[in-house]
């Protein structure tokens, strides 16, 4: 089930709300057949975008490294979810080695991995935080905002198994999203690894993603009985693209064009009176890199040298070779008026809390994963923790159901895209 939590809209609820809270038992039942038949990803976070009139996923990260930004109460959904997720993969389980991305300078981030090492203990398990930096030789020590500290051991490889000094852990779960590639030390692992290695950016792409998206939202949408439009973005992509070098401007300010022609169909056919966008990035990777909002096929074309150079390549310097062409979903929720939007956590296939991200300085038709974002947690509704309101009048209506609804369509379209790259 869903928290009942807050959200940063507030009044009667929207028709798509309305729709998928009044059709919860049905929902609720699909997705425990669902599960059945599909392993869900070990954890994810969803980014959603509200607006108003249609309630969309634009990205799912498979290495979630914002548990830091949960509120504290959500801990014991995220310690029951925990148990369940281990028990699944390694019911002996005691000891787990955790690998974080190598952010040493981001303590932030070091924070998140903090976060997600003390899930780990209250759910049992040992763990000890590894690194694969070269340059961390020994225990290395580090001290985060929140005035704890945090200790980083090298990673070694004894055969074919990860481990640190006196400490051979059953699980190795990755906090490292595997852009830059799969290391040597972690292939041919007899342990299990999570996520497994194909999850990471090296090989998974977006648009296989959202490809997988599409069938689960008619699905879906069939079940309820919407427009599956509501739930979905379209999206086209183009590959051997470089920006540097000019090459495929003539793809993306075609299927540009083609996306906004389809949306402008929608609003009209709908009485939506907002301009359509599209949103362009690279078809792998993370951190909001490599992202662009644009409003015309022409603005593909032409881009200038700092444009080239911002889409040209990602984290890590890895370059933009895959691009996916995405329709652009307007956010129209806001806190202390700038614009935000709400990004919901999951682990094993339950939800376990979210926060919204804010940015001050963006509009509500731009990418917000941007330097000076930041994050608000979601709060727990004082009143109840269930979905239907008609059990107590006086109860208001889980408006985030929808949310928690809505990403764990997108999970379940991470589960079958897994399949399919196994």
């Amino acid at each position: 089930m869903v928290p009942h939590l807050t959200t940063a809209l507030s009044g009667a609820l929207l028709d798509l709300e309305k729709k998928i809270i009044e059709a919860m038992p049905s929902i609720e039942h699909w997705l425990r057949g669902a599960w059945q038949e599909h392993a869900a990803p070990f954890y994810a976070s969803v980014d959603l975008r509200n607006s108003g009139f249609k309630l969309a996923p634009v990205d799912t990260n498979l290495y979630p490294g914002g548990f830091n930004n949960l509120n504290p109460d959500f801990m014991p959904l995220c310690v029951q979810s925990m148990m369940s997720a281990i028990e699944k993969v390694c019911p002996d389980a005691r000891g787990a080695l955790l690998i974080p991305e190598n952010h040493t300078r981001n303590l932030y981030y070091l924070q998140n991995v903090a976060s997600l090492a003390h899930i780990l203990k209250l759910s049992g398990m040992k763990v000890r935080i590894g690194t694969l930096m070269p340059e961390i030789e020994s225990p290395t020590e580090f001290l985060l905002p929140n005035g704890e500290s945090l200790l980083l051991e090298p990673v070694k490889r004894t055969g074919n198994r990860l481990g640190l000094d006196g400490f051979d852990p059953c699980i190795v779960l990755l906090n490292n999203d595997l852009s830059s590639g799969i290391p040597e030390i972690l292939q041919n692992i007899e342990q299990t690894i999570l996520p497994p290695l194909h999850a990471g950016w090296a090989t998974r792409r977006k648009s296989n993603h959202f490809s997988a998206y599409n069938e689960v939202a008619e699905e879906f949408s069939s079940l309820i009985g919407i427009d599956p439009w509501l739930i979905n973005p379209y999206f086209e992509t183009c590959v051997k693209v470089n920006f540097q070098e000019r090459i495929g401007e003539e793809c993306l300010s075609s299927h540009v064009g083609a996306i906004l022609e389809k949306t402008r169909k929608k609003y009209d056919e709908y009485g939506i009176k907002e301009e359509p966008f599209v949103i362009v990035k690279a078809d792998a990777g993370t951190y909001g890199m490599g992202v662009m909002s644009v409003r015309s096929p022409d603005e593909v074309k032409g881009l200038n040298r700092k444009q080239r150079n911002k889409m040209a390549v990602i984290k890590e310097g890895m370059p933009v070779s895959h691009v996916l062409i995405q329709e652009g979903v307007h956010t129209f929720e806001s806190i202390n008026e700038a614009v935000a939007e709400p990004v919901v956590y999951m682990i094993d296939h339950f939800v376990v809390g979210g926060f919204y991200r804010v940015h001050t300085g963006r509009g509500k038709d731009e990418n917000l994963n941007a330097p000076g974002m930041h994050f608000v947690p979601l709060a727990f509704e004082t009143t109840c923790s269930l979905p239907d309101s008609k059990a107590n009048p006086n109860t208001p209506p889980n408006r985030f159901y929808a949310y928690g609804v809505v990403a764990r369509l997108a999970l379940l379209a991470a589960a079958i895209e897994l399949e399919r790259t196994a």
